[in-house]
């Protein structure tokens, strides 16, 4: 009987320890398969086709791309791991690229990595390792997973410029008991040098900066050829009821933008313009000076929990992101019902939209998170 843990905290001999691991082809998930198979794991690699090959190929900034699957499968042969591509092209256009467009058209701005970790990844990879008899599904997300004393806990990565914990809030617990992080505690620059010492082609490689299916950044462009006649031109409406110009459609915009909006300044106003809500229905862009973005109240839909336990309403004083690329902001999170919750900032936020991730931390914990739904002032 094995009485202790091994690095994955399972208690088995890592020869014994089967990990599935997640192979985009990258750098990051190509250092957690060999640092696994390193310390004597019994390592398989699994790549999702996400779309179609042929197109894939043209798609050098994707991270599904198909020479992205070589590179996973030249890692793969390279560290003597099986690998395997599974064709994944119908669960991602339903689940994640048919959500992208559809939320576009709410009027909403998505996060479709957030929904394909959620619904491909932590979901359906995750019971496919499980039916290949694994142990552990290990990913090279930046992010830790620490055992705390009810379970495991998701924690931010050691790096902060690398943290991907707000892209990973919708994990569940159960999720998180078989998911494992091996570069949580890493930074970039050790990452690729462990790369390096593998010999893996693959270490000086660029990340990838587009989403998947977006290689070109034109989002609008993909939602009018997945809804076709959907993306309608209308106006663009100053706060105060005046009529500004016109705009190709409603999903060119987001809330907070600035700049791209193309009507200049008001003749005898000096104050510049931004993006304050969409009103799809309408097919409107409602515009206003900074002030008008301040909300003090932000309601969720769709909450996902792993802090403790608490009664409908209770309050809890937290920090809650709500946009990556944005710090923390102090605020008190109320949990409601049916999955919902309340987030009443300290100070007011500005920029904060429809559709967006609200996640929830208490230090480096991440507690949670949920989808912005509306807001309050």
């Amino acid at each position: 009987m094995i009485s202790y843990a091994n690095s994955l905290g399972i208690a088995k001999r890592p020869q014994d320890t089967r990990v599935v691991v997640a192979m985009s082809g990258g750098v990051d998930s190509s250092v957690t398969a060999a640092v696994l198979r390193e310390e004597g794991y019994d390592v398989v690699g699994i790549t999702l086709q996400l779309y179609d090959h042929g197109i894939a190929l043209q798609k050098p900034g994707a991270c599904c791309a198909g020479q992205d699957i070589y590179d996973a499968r030249q890692v793969a042969d390279r560290i003597g791991i099986p690998h395997y591509v599974l064709d994944y092209e119908g669960k991602f256009s339903q689940d994640v690229i048919d959500d992208f467009a559809d939320t576009y058209l709410r009027g909403e701005t998505p996060i479709p990595c957030v929904r394909c970790n959620q619904r491909v990844k932590f979901r359906d990879l995750l019971n496919t390792a499980r039916d290949l008899g694994a142990d552990a599904l290990a990913t090279g997300h930046y992010v830790r997973r620490v055992q705390g004393a009810a379970g495991a806990e998701l924690h931010r990565a050691i790096d902060p410029g690398r943290d991907q914990s707000y892209f990973l809030f919708a994990t569940t617990r159960e999720q998180l008991e078989f998911l494992r992080f091996p570069l949580g505690g890493l930074t970039k620059p050790e990452t690729r040098a462990l790369a390096e010492r593998h010999g893996l082609e693959v270490a000086a490689k660029p990340d990838s900066q587009d989403i998947c299916f977006v290689p070109n950044g034109s989002y609008a462009d993909v939602v009018a050829k997945l809804r076709p006649g959907s993306v309608e031109p209308g106006d663009i409406v100053h706060v105060d009821g005046r009529v500004l110009g016109r705009h190709r459609g409603v999903v060119h915009y987001t809330v907070g933008q600035r700049k791209g909006l193309g009507i200049g300044g008001i003749r005898g106003e000096e104050e510049p313009l931004f993006v304050v809500r969409l009103e799809p229905g309408q097919r409107r862009v409602v515009v206003g000076p900074r002030r008008e973005l301040a909300r003090s109240v932000v309601t969720i839909r769709e909450v996902n929990w792993l802090g403790p336990a608490l009664a409908p309403g209770e309050g809890l004083e937290v920090e809650v992101k709500l946009r990556s690329a944005q710090p923390p902001a102090p605020a008190v999170w109320r949990l409601g019902a049916d999955g919902t919750a309340q987030a009443e900032l300290h100070e007011p936020q500005y920029g904060v939209a429809p559709g967006q991730a609200c996640v929830v931390y208490q230090g480096d914990r991440v507690l949670g998170g949920g989808w912005i739904a509306g807001t309050g002032a």
